[in-house]
């Protein structure tokens, strides 16, 4: 059977767990038949229970329906519970259930079942997107040993865990980024990467990557030729924000003739190719305009199916997020990475080849992740590498880094949060910002946001040195630098200390805190010296219990289980890159040589920005001991 992915069916289940879209590849039901067959003797020979056919989508529906039930929700809880049977996903201890999960399909005698698996699961604007990848029956009865297992949790020693099984399966990366494909089509959330003109403003820079709903900035976006801008434009209308998977509530209507021509276009007999719906959208619109072919000795490539006519040119924008966990403690170092990527666009018209050179990957020890397929050769020298690649038509990725921070990191200092009571706690910040950053470098916005998912915040007490905050049920938020107000060329320090006071717990169990305070110890000679220690311990022993009786969130909220508090920092810088990885654009080269401008803009955003509470728990890693 071939390694690469080929898809066996495709569900999509709206809210109410009614199949609202199917598609089913006989082409590959026929690969699947056949693997089948070669492994009859030994399945009939272990008692194996081989489910032949697809399940229709009556009795999909249902063992769905069922699996929501039973694992609590469509996603289910990733790890062994209480509440978990054998035979459940939770039973297998990963969390990557959540995200491939099987279904028991009952037969029609009403007492067999059969083992669906692996099913890719993707939630998207109140649907549930569910595409059935082919593999190996041997690889689906390794699946279904692990429902049966005893034990709990999975070992990497283990020779058949479910991460070793996963990872020799290529077919399942290639069935989730379909089910991410298709789920953008039905919402309309299709965007393409965002590449703006460094001579324009850089406000709206990647915004559609960072989560940002800026509308400053141009979006330059692919013009076929001969084409009208109707299937980019009906594409721009509908993707005018930003929202994550479980922001929206209800469910728009699926526009099924999009879905058919795009999983006929790009998934031809559930094999996929291109899943670029941009090209797709193009191809049934105008079709393939043969007013200007290239020439016969060039091949076109099919990430290129339109050839470009107009002003010729080139951007670059790259794009850093930097992830940090800030402890403030001697026992434990503080941690922080870089993440980036180089997004370009090239108008150019015919089939050119660019290169270009990468500068600063050394003092950052930047390491390439992965390339775009359009890139052709790559050589690396000490502190640069040089790469060449034939550009498609429009906005895209062109390749993808890790790194380290050159510099210190933009945002440092501490955080402390001590509860005097069990619903009021003091907390105290002190920050400093851009600390050794000069111009072109400019902090663009900045805040500080708290969240106590266990509580609800009351009141607080307090004012910063600079900035404004506000407070909901569940967070506080403090604005210390505000778009339009930024920071550029300068450091600035700024300090928030205060008080909160949280709603009494709904529950309460009989604690109070005894009222010992310094000053009647001192009074009393006749208090022993035990009494004294406890009395300084009290808060200590308050925080302990306070731990014992929260309940860890769901798996959505990492920074939240148990008594772990934090403060998480979010910000914009413009101008550079914090691991000074650049393009030189000067010795950018375009093979047949041609007149057209190079544009370089750089930005970097935080992501996972954590200040944890010093005076609290927290959650690291231990350092190997280097021998």
């Amino acid at each position: 059977m071939s390694t690469r992915c080929s898809i066996r069916a495709i569900w999509i289940v709206n809210s109410q767990d009614a199949i609202v879209f199917s598609r089913r590849f006989p082409t590959v039901e026929k690969k699947w038949r056949s693997a089948c067959a070669r492994e009859v003797d030994s399945l009939q020979n272990n008692g194996y229970n081989f489910q032949h056919m697809l399940p229709s989508d009556l009795e999909f529906a249902s063992a769905f329906s069922d699996r929501k039930r039973r694992e609590g929700s469509a996603q289910g809880f990733g790890i062994r519970l209480p509440q978990s049977t054998r035979g459940s996903d939770s039973w297998v201890d990963d969390p990557i259930t959540r995200h491939i999960i099987s279904l028991s399909i009952t037969g029609k005698d009403g007492e067999t079942e059969s083992l669906v698996w692996p099913l890719i699961l993707h939630v998207k604007g109140g649907y549930y997107i569910i595409i059935l990848p082919l593999v190996l029956p041997q690889q689906l009865k390794l699946y279904e040993k692990l429902h049966g297992r005893a034990d709990c949790g999975s070992s990497g020693l283990e020779e058949n865990n479910l991460s070793a099984l996963l990872f020799n399966l290529p077919c399942i990366t290639g069935a989730v980024m379909v089910a991410h494909t298709i789920g953008d089509i039905i919402t309309g959330d299709f965007l393409d990467t965002e590449v703006i003109s460094s001579s324009s403003s850089v406000g709206g820079l990647l915004d559609s990557i960072t989560g940002s709903i800026g509308i400053s900035g141009i979006s330059a976006r692919a013009k076929p030729i001969a084409a009208p801008a109707t299937a980019s434009s009906t594409l721009g209308a509908s993707a005018v924000s930003v929202a994550t998977d479980g922001s929206r509530n209800t469910s728009r209507p699926i526009d099924k003739d999009a879905l058919y021509t795009f999983i006929s276009s790009s998934i031809p007999f559930g094999t996929p190719l291109d899943l670029n719906f941009s090209n797709v959208s193009a191809i049934k619109t105008q079709g393939f305009s043969s007013s200007e072919l290239p020439p016969i000795e060039l091949k076109q490539p099919t990430w290129k199916p339109y050839l470009y006519k107009g002003k010729q040119r080139i951007l670059f924008t790259i794009h850093e997020t930097i992830n940090a966990a800030m402890y403030d403690r001697e026992e434990i170092s503080d941690s922080v990475s870089i993440s980036g990527q180089v997004n370009c666009r090239a108008d150019l018209e015919g089939l050119p080849d660019v290169s270009l050179p990468l500068s600063g990957l050394k003092n950052a020890r930047v390491e390439i992740l992965s390339f775009h397929h359009c890139v052709q050769a790559s050589g690396h020298g000490d502190d640069k590498q040089s790469i060449m690649f034939s550009p498609p038509v429009g906005n895209f990725a062109l390749m993808y880094y890790q790194g380290l921070c050159v510099s210190d990191p933009p945002v440092k200092g501490f955080y402390q949060l001590s509860m005097v009571s069990e619903d009021e706690g003091a907390f105290l910040f002190k920050l400093r910002l851009m600390e050794g950053y000069r111009a072109p470098f400019s902090m663009e916005f900045c805040t500080v946001l708290m969240p106590f998912p266990h509580r609800r915040v009351a009141s607080f007490d307090g004012n910063p040195s600079t900035g404004t905050v506000s407070m909901t049920e569940h967070f506080m938020e403090w604005k210390i630098v505000t778009t339009g107000r930024g920071i550029t060329g300068r450091s600035i320090e700024v300090t928030f200390s205060g008080t909160i006071k949280f709603h009494p717990r709904t529950t309460q169990r009989g604690f109070s805190l005894p009222r010992f305070s310094r000053d009647i110890i001192e009074e009393d000679s006749d208090i022993e010296e035990d009494a004294y220690n406890n009395a300084l311990n009290m808060e200590e022993n308050l925080m302990e219990k306070m731990s014992k009786e929260l309940e860890s969130v769901d798996l959505e909220e990492p920074f939240c289980w148990e008594a772990y508090n934090y403060a998480k920092v979010s910000f914009k810088i413009l101008g550079g890159t914090l691991s000074e990885m650049s393009i030189d654009s000067k010795s950018v080269s375009i093979y047949p040589a041609v007149k057209a401008p190079i544009e370089l803009s750089m930005q970097a955003s935080s992501g996972d920005y954590i200040l944890w509470n010093t005076l609290g728990r927290c959650p690291s890693a231990i350092s190997p001991k280097v021998q």
